[in-house]
């Protein structure tokens, strides 16, 4: 009661900050850099892509005309233009924007959130609590129609409901009406898992070959683990770790995926011979993968648990292993799921006879059409992929003599398991749209000096990304705000201090940033992948962020010795 009574004290005293910021604070407004690939389509208009969609450039001008670039935005403030095409003095043609930042303020709405989620261990009301704080800072008093129904309609919400939702649900529910999940651990259990141990090398082994990271990897394996870990009696912080920390770090450092194709576009540094092209970026992007640290020792850290090697993962999950061990109990004593209890209880019907091949034939469907169509498409159609294992799962039971009521029984439990963790995900991506907009980001970014010493500045980097996606949930929003900025710098204090392989510094830095932003991802509570992480093994939210937390830790802090060290021998 006292925590809540002073996560109270706390909102009211940020909402009247809030009106103060908006009232009373100027904006700092910040030029950043775009660059695209552009060439003259079928018509000879010249265009640019972007998620496969067509743009025209128009009205270029020269850089030192535009308004958008930084000395006017410093004269003059507010600029009429969101963006503009501009040729910059070596001729490349680049996409000019602004962002701007309320200065420290602007770090509000995300320290609401996460300290209301720490307090009250309530992490609905603390996004929604952050969410407001940060729409009032943007006098957008109207938080139905103004914040919160623009950003249901979005495409990434869409993709919630569809996915998360509909589908998983919807899967989730037949596989535990028909007993296919229950089948499934028990085959697995029978033939391959052999206990604890042996549970989670198999989730970290399908965490690793799922490298295309983030929502699809945590999804894809904590489904599909979670039947036999249950059964295996791993407990949920064990389990929920391994699921995501072989989410995004595997796909920073197995990056055969969508992620050197989007960073590329924001690490375009004018008069950098070696970041000049789009092939040039993203060869930069693959050389410097052995440098990231952070993404490496995260992996490893993952794969010494699953040999019950525990001396860097701390306290909680230590004694989350020994509980489960020794009483069978895979959540703690006060924990609060966020599932509900309609796929914990088998409500088989008494006629039905389950079937391991229920489980495993939609499995093997939904893998293979996610790897598939990333081989033949160059993206994994995951909504493909379940839509045609929860359709073929279905038909299964329908074939061998389920009722309809009896599926459609099943499918409503399974959408009712997953409704609050898909209202934690909408919430999610509303409060990191906002910390974007607002700019907490761009604030600590322009924190950095010029003149700090080069072998300093990776670790910088490190800490400011790790706090921006801690702040904001996203390691990809982390990028499109750090990387414009920290690579211009990153060259500029290589230059003017002369080191001796500039190249080398920079795949540094940039490994820095991505593996930053990975870690702040991952640990953040108002994470997509933490959330689904934690609802996907059942595991209550806070526990997996406060078990998590150590030994994504002790790799960030090994990765920060590892990236100085770099710096000072190789530079």
């Amino acid at each position: 009661m006292h925590y809540n009574k002073l996560a109270l004290y706390l909102f009211v005293l940020a909402l009247f900050s809030a009106f103060y910021i908006n009232t009373s604070v100027t904006p700092n407004w910040v030029e950043q850099q775009h660059s695209y690939p552009t060439y003259n389509n079928a018509s000879g208009e010249l265009v640019y892509t972007i998620n496969n969609h067509q743009f025209e450039v128009k009205n270029i001008v020269d850089y030192q005309l535009s308004p958008l670039r930084q000395s006017a935005l410093d004269q003059y403030g507010k600029p009429a233009l969101s963006e503009q095409w501009v040729r910059m003095p070596d001729q490349q043609l680049v996409l000019l924007k602004t962002a701007f930042h309320f200065g420290i303020w602007s770090l509000l709405p995300a320290v609401i959130a996460i300290s209301l989620c720490l307090l009250t261990k309530q992490p609905i009301p603390a996004l929604l609590g952050g969410t407001i704080i940060g729409a009032l800072m943007l006098g957008r008093y109207d938080i139905t129609d103004k914040v919160l129904l623009p950003s249901i309609a979005s495409d990434s919400a869409a993709t919630i409901v569809l996915l998360y939702l509909w589908l998983l649900g919807g899967l989730m529910g037949v596989w535990t009406r028909t007993g296919a999940a229950q089948a499934f651990a028990q085959a697995m259990t029978r033939h391959f898992v052999k206990g604890p141990r042996s549970a989670k090398l198999i989730t970290w082994i399908l965490g690793v070959f799922f490298f295309q990271g983030g929502t699809i990897s945590t999804v894809l394996v904590g489904t599909t683990v979670k039947p036999f870990a249950d059964e295996a009696k791993v407990s949920h912080e064990e389990m929920s770790y391994i699921v995501d920390s072989t989410a995004s770090p595997i796909a920073s450092v197995l990056a055969f995926n969508a992620w050197p194709v989007y960073v590329q576009s924001l690490i375009f540094v004018p008069g950098v011979a070696f970041l000049a092209t789009e092939s040039d970026r993203i060869r930069f992007f693959f050389t410097s993968i052995p440098f990231s640290f952070y993404g490496i020792l995260a992996v490893l850290g993952t794969l010494l648990l699953c040999f019950n090697v525990t001396w860097h993962c701390g306290s909680r999950i230590r004694t989350a292993r020994l509980r489960a061990l020794n009483t069978g109990r895979l959540d703690a004593k006060d924990a609060n799921p966020i599932h509900t209890d309609e796929l914990q209880k088998s409500e088989v019907p008494s006629h039905y006879s389950p079937s391991v091949y229920e489980f495993a034939v939609p499995l093997v469907t939904l893998i293979a059409i996610a790897v598939g169509t990333f081989i033949t498409l160059g993206s994994p159609k995951v909504n493909w992929a379940f839509a045609t294992a929860l359709c073929l799962s279905c038909v299964m039971a329908l074939s061998r003599g389920m009722t309809l009521d009896e599926l459609l029984g099943g499918i409503g439990n399974g959408l009712k398991s997953v409704v609050v963790a898909s209202v934690l995900l909408v919430l999610a991506i509303t409060i990191g749209g906002i910390n974007k907009e607002i700019g907490g980001g761009l604030f600590l970014i322009d924190l950095l000096d010029h003149q700090i010493a080069f072998w300093m500045l990776p670790v910088i980097l490190q800490i400011l990304t790790m706090i921006i996606a801690f702040s904001t949930g996203t390691s990809w929003g982390t990028y499109a705000i750090a990387f414009p900025l920290a690579m211009p710098l990153a060259w500029a204090i290589g230059i003017n201090q002369e080191v001796a392989h500039p190249e080398i510094f920079m795949a540094i830095c940039f490994a820095t940033v991505l593996n930053g932003s990975v870690y702040g991802d991952q640990c953040s509570p108002i994470s997509d992948t933490t959330i689904l992480s934690a609802m996907t093994t059942g595991c209550d939210l806070m526990d997996h962020v406060k078990s998590q937390i150590i030994p994504a830790s002790i790799a960030a802090t090994c990765a920060a010795m590892l990236w100085t060290l770099s710096a000072l021998l190789l530079v």
